[in-house]
């Protein structure tokens, strides 16, 4: 189907007012991912009153409920959006968005004022993912109703392009006040800058954001008095279109977001908290990255005007599934040598009862995880070590096995309570000393680092990151018609992404954490990417010629 209305020809104005709007989104996508580039530090300052394991285990919960309200926000701020216009949407997220970090950088810590720390931190998380739910559908629908036929997917590549300049300006951001201060500082009280420097960024958004006009098949529309009354039921209660919500969710935005997020958030969870890189070293690596591969996004756009945009989302959704496995490994290697090296040479073995391990995840900080095998397994997460999981007699004693070397747990039944804790800091020097004998490093030797080929492997995998998210706005987009867009496209997209998207890190690091396998968590984005292939490539027709004025 072409396009039936005349056609808009976009002048230099309506390109300015496209940037404008571009400008706008890549500031709260910076304002959103401050917090997942520093949950390390995070995990220390709000959430110091549990165990280490639990405590990242949290941040990263705070980190997804971001995410989790997101599709909330794309219901209240899409309706709004339909019935009221695009532009006035876009200035409420952004001041939500702008104030809510601000006061995350103003924040006292936990040791300050206890549970409340960490109660406001999650608010604040929530007022930011409202208003990043009602943002993008927004960004994407204006941005597309000012393009002329033939040329949505080249227009919108460029909304695209904002979450990962968001990432990347975050990741600059944090970087050069590092750099400026010193690491100590920084996880002191340097941290809190980024964030407070977000009322300056707040300030101009506001400023570009006046000066947008509403869209062209916005105005249309109102002026002729075809918009819908009921929005939210016109998008998700009537069948015909909540089947084409469903599909956008299962056979699109589902892998795209996985693949997104491991792309460009996971790797460098994974280089931080598992290799043990040093996370100024870590954010350089994932920038240069994301910088050399951000003019794919554009070319992927431009491309899907012509090709189709199923064809190359589902594609990118494959080459990750397929190669993800290979790809963390050789990231592995070459981020961290030594511990590869250790790993394959001298592999770590718990063999424990099973009814001696607990699953390690306490919301209140009360557990006391001191079994034999708790014990073991409890070290070998902290220090970053893969380990495997052998079954041995009901009542047996843990045994931690480092290559050939075996080491018997510790007995907690068999101690003086006086006893415990001098006995437990021998028994962890002593596993201590057999994982620095096996080779296995506290951390990764800087020197050592592969650079080139960690660049390059991080390039690859946001390459795929550019194949699915760089055509995606267009693809949504057309889905749906003018009167219920804004509503109709956010909310398959921030279940998406905000769910199936934002979880992952939590989802991955705790499939980690339950079975030692540092891999184990690529098995989330693996499955989800390919049952959005299956189901796109059964159920999803692609409309890149839509009208959008229908």
């Amino acid at each position: 189907m072409t396009d039936a209305a005349e056609p808009h020809t976009v002048d230099r104005r309506d390109r300015l007012v496209i940037l404008a709007s571009s400008v706008g989104t890549v500031i709260e996508w910076y304002d959103f991912y401050l917090y997942g580039s520093l949950a390390a530090i995070i995990t220390s300052q709000f959430f110091s009153g549990v165990n280490e394991t639990t405590g990242y285990v949290f941040a990263l919960m705070a980190f997804a409920a971001g995410f989790a309200v997101r599709p909330f926000g794309a219901v209240f701020f899409g309706r709004l959006g339909d019935l009221w216009g695009r532009k006035n949407t876009f200035l409420v997220t952004m001041l939500l968005m702008g104030l809510s970090t601000f006061v995350v950088g103003l924040l006292p810590s936990y040791a300050a004022i206890g549970v409340a720390a960490p109660a406001v931190l999650i608010a604040m998380r929530l007022v930011q993912g409202l208003a990043l739910g009602g943002e993008y559908g927004g960004a994407a629908t204006y941005v597309a109703e000012h393009a002329p036929p033939g040329k949505r997917g080249f227009f919108t590549s460029f909304i695209q392009i904002t979450a990962t300049a968001g990432l990347m300006l975050s990741l600059l951001v944090i970087l050069g006040v590092r750099t400026a201060i010193g690491e100590d500082a920084f996880k002191d009280w340097g941290w809190r800058v980024p964030f407070l420097v977000s009322i300056l960024l707040l300030g101009v958004s506001l400023w570009i954001r006046l000066k947008l006009a509403e869209s062209p098949a916005f105005a249309r529309m109102k002026a002729e008095g075809k918009g819908s009354a009921t929005p939210l039921r016109d998008s998700f209660g009537k069948w015909p279109n909540l089947k084409l919500v469903l599909l956008a969710l299962v056979g699109l935005t589902a892998g795209q977001a996985v693949v997104w997020y491991t792309g460009q958030f996971y790797a460098l969870f994974f280089l931080e908290k598992t290799l043990k890189v040093e996370p100024a070293l870590a954010n350089i690596l994932i920038a240069v990255a994301l910088l050399l591969a951000t003019p794919f996004f554009v070319f992927w756009g431009w491309l899907s005007d012509r090709v189709g945009r199923k064809p190359i989302i589902l594609t990118g959704c494959l080459l990750a599934a397929l190669t993800y496995f290979p790809l963390f490994h050789a990231l592995t290697e070459a981020a961290n040598p030594r511990l590869a090296a250790a790993s394959a040479s001298a592999p770590v073995v718990v063999v424990a009862d099973p009814a001696d391990c607990s699953f390690q995840f306490d919301p209140v900080g009360k557990a006391k995880f001191n079994s034999s095998c708790d014990l073991a397994k409890s070290y070998l997460a902290k220090a970053g070590v893969t380990y495997a999981n052998t079954a041995s007699p009901k009542g047996s004693l843990a045994v931690v096995r480092v290559g050939g070397t075996l080491l018997p747990g510790l007995d907690r039944a068999a101690l003086p309570a006086a006893d415990f804790s001098a006995a437990k800091a021998a028994w962890e020097t002593s596993l201590g000393a057999a994982l620095t004998a096996a080779g296995y490093p506290t951390k990764a030797d800087s020197t050592l680092v592969n650079r080139p080929l960690v660049i390059g492997i991080l390039f690859l995998l946001v390459f795929y990151v550019t194949m699915v998210y760089g055509p995606i706005a267009a693809a949504l987009v057309e889905m749906f018609p003018t009167r219920i867009r804004y509503t109709s496209m956010s909310l398959p997209y921030h279940i998406g992404n905000g769910w199936f998207g934002g979880f992952l890190p939590t989802t991955a690091f705790a499939m980690v954490a339950a079975t030692g396998n540092i891999y184990y968590g690529l098995w989330y984005p693996v499955v989800v990417a390919l049952v959005t292939v299956v189901a796109g490539v059964l159920f999803i027709r692609d409309r890149k010629d839509a009208d959008l004025h229908a």
